[in-house]
Order: C-alpha cells, then structure tokens, then sequence
C-alpha cells in the first residue's frame, strides 16, 4: 500500500481540507505523519526528527553531538538572552553540555537602529558567557515585512554515550517530578510586552516581580537537569515550552507510548502568575513554560534527586506517575481520573492577537 493522501492525514488530525493553521505549533498529529514522510535518516542518525524529542543526536565516534534549533518569535526585549537559554535548554534535557551557537537574526525594517543590534548582540554574548557558549556563526539581516525581530538559534553540544537521555525513556512506574513551577516564561513575556495594561489593574511590584522571571528564578533548567544527572538516572527529561505543561506532559506520554497520572495540587504555580492568567482570563497549564524541567524517573531515584535539587536551592516535587498506555495524561482528582487539560496552541498566541 502507498502512503496516505494529504486528505487522509487531514481527516485523521481532524483538520478541515483548506483550514488556516492557527499561530502556535503544527497539530500533533499532523506534524508526526509529515516527519514520518519528509524526515531524513542517517546510519550515523541515532535521534531524528521525532515530536516530543528536543533535539537530534549525531554519532561522532567518542561522543554523540547533540543539535537543536529554535527561534524566539514572542519575546523582543532581551531577545538575545532567550536565544540563548531556550536552545541551551534542549540540549540540557537530552544530558548534553551546550558548546557552539549559530543565530540567524531577522530585523524589522523601518524600526533597526544599530543600537538595537548591538544591545541583541550583547545580550547573546552575554547568556553565552557563563554557560561557556561560543557563538560561532549565523546569519543577520533586516527583513521585509516584519514588526518585530525574530531570532533563529542553532545550538551544537556534546555528551558521553552512556550519559544520553531520550524522551521516549518513561517507563511504567516512573515517577515524574517538576522544578521550579510552571509558566515561567509566559509570565516573564507577558508583563514585559503587556506591562502598562497590567500595572492599570495590578500593583506595580507584582508586574516588576513577573517581569523579572526571565533572571529569577529564570528560564535556564541547564543546572537543574546537572544536578539531577548528578543525583540518578533519569529515564527522560524534557522542558516545557510552546504549550506549556499540558503539551510537555503530553509529549513525554506520546513519545514513550505511556499514560501520566497527574496530581494537580502538587505542580506549583507563582502567585505573579496567577494574577496575570487571572486579569488576561489564560490557563496557567497551557501557557509558555521555559525555566520548569520535568523529569522521569524511577521511585528509587525521584527522591534524592528532589532532595538534590532542593539543597541547591531548586524547588522541585513528584507532580505524577507514569503507567501503560495507550499515550494520556489524566489529572487525578477526588472524584477519579479525568483528561488532564489540553491546548491547542499556546495561551500566549491570544493575547497576542490582539492589540495591547
């Protein structure tokens, strides 16, 4: 048999023939059928594309090299500075040191100063620095049409091959703990680019608070993924981003054929956060998450590597448990088990249609 026609792979992600995608990510499934069709493969390509997988894997002998790409479309003040984290990010949940970075930097024509450009180059030398980073390369441009700059990074960095970790690596019985607490980024992005409607309705310290995220207790789960390594051994990680927890959640339960059980009252939430998802009406599941890692792992592991992280001054706690499939996340409740809440593209997308 051929394979499938687009219509089919249409219908089966439940998406109309002629429908205009929404901002936000490709639909799961959609997504899943075009890799299975367009992704190359490779006798040296131990990872590929994959949904749900932070990065590819590249058998270099001695070591695996670890590549990631992502772009920074939300965020335009310190645009650099997330550039940088957010890629070094991926690396990190995939056990990997972060080594070489390339940035493809788009423009905004009419508004480019070259004070904008070199505040953009600083702010990325200056994340790379203490990661011991070295951008290498790139491409940079004013582009036509655009209202805003948007930064491409592609991260290079190396790990030993008994030290790599996969997303699809749940196993039944697992554990899954969070650092941090959720919506980090989104709360950062959303009082930096929407900080005058909020201080309208909110006092000027929260906003100056969620603002200041991106630092404290930031957006980097680099040393938290180290100090985890350093504990156990982890089973998976990943960091949720686009989406927010509900799509991270479902992405390990996808990638590793595994159902999660959720205890919401375990999975904290900052005060700044709340406050804001409350006054814009987000869900504080389904937006940005940047800054949280989540961790699979067996019992026998989950709890040192709690207490490890907490003795660095790192919040963390068992938020689930990992059982068979098929792939779901459920949220337990007094009542029983119910579909944890999904997104389908993230909470940040609305406010952004509209105007601030």
């Amino acid at each position: 048999m051929g394979r499938p026609s687009l219509c089919a792979v249409l219908e089966g992600a439940r998406i109309m023939q002629g429908e205009m995608f929404a901002v936000g990510k490709l639909p799961m499934e959609f997504l899943h059928v075009m890799l299975e069709r367009y992704g190359g493969s490779d006798e040296r390509l131990v990872v590929g594309p994959r949904v749900g997988e932070d990065a590819a894997v590249l058998d270099m002998g001695e070591r695996y090299l670890v590549v990631k790409s992502d772009p920074i479309t939300f965020a335009t003040d310190e645009i650099g500075w997330y550039v940088v984290h957010i890629n070094a990010n991926d690396l990190a949940t995939m056990g990997a040191t972060p080594r070489w970075l390339l940035v493809t930097l788009l423009l905004p024509e009419k508004t480019t100063s070259a004070q904008m450009v070199e505040d953009i180059f600083a702010q990325t030398s200056q994340a790379c620095l203490p990661l011991g980073i070295t951008l290498c390369g790139g491409h940079t441009e004013i582009t036509h049409g655009l209202d805003r700059p948007i930064a491409v990074g592609l991260m290079l960095g190396e790990v030993e091959k008994p030290n790599l970790v996969q997303t699809d690596g749940a196993r039944v019985g697992d554990d899954v703990l969070l650092t941090k607490g959720i919506a980090i980024e989104g709360t950062s992005l959303l009082a930096r680019e929407r900080g005058s409607q909020l201080e309208a309705h909110l006092p000027s310290e929260t906003v100056a608070r969620a603002r200041g995220f991106l630092i404290t207790p930031g957006i980097s789960v680099l040393r938290d993924a180290q100090i985890v390594q350093q504990a156990g051994r982890p089973h998976a990680m990943h960091d949720p981003t686009e989406g927010g927890l509900s799509t991270g959640l479902w992405e390990l339960a996808q990638a590793a054929d595994k159902a999660i059980t959720v205890d919401l009252g375990q999975v904290y939430q900052f005060p700044e956060t709340q406050e804001i998802c409350r006054l814009l009406g987000l869900d504080p599941l389904g937006l940005l998450a940047s800054g949280a890692l989540l961790v699979v792992a067996s019992p026998g592991d989950s709890g040192r590597m709690v207490s490890a992280l907490e003795d660095e001054g790192i919040d963390a706690a068992i938020i689930g448990r990992v059982s068979d499939g098929p792939p779901a996340v459920h949220l337990k409740t007094a009542s029983g088990l119910r579909p944890f809440p999904s997104f389908a593209r993230d909470e940040l997308a609305r406010v952004f249609e509209k105007p601030a």
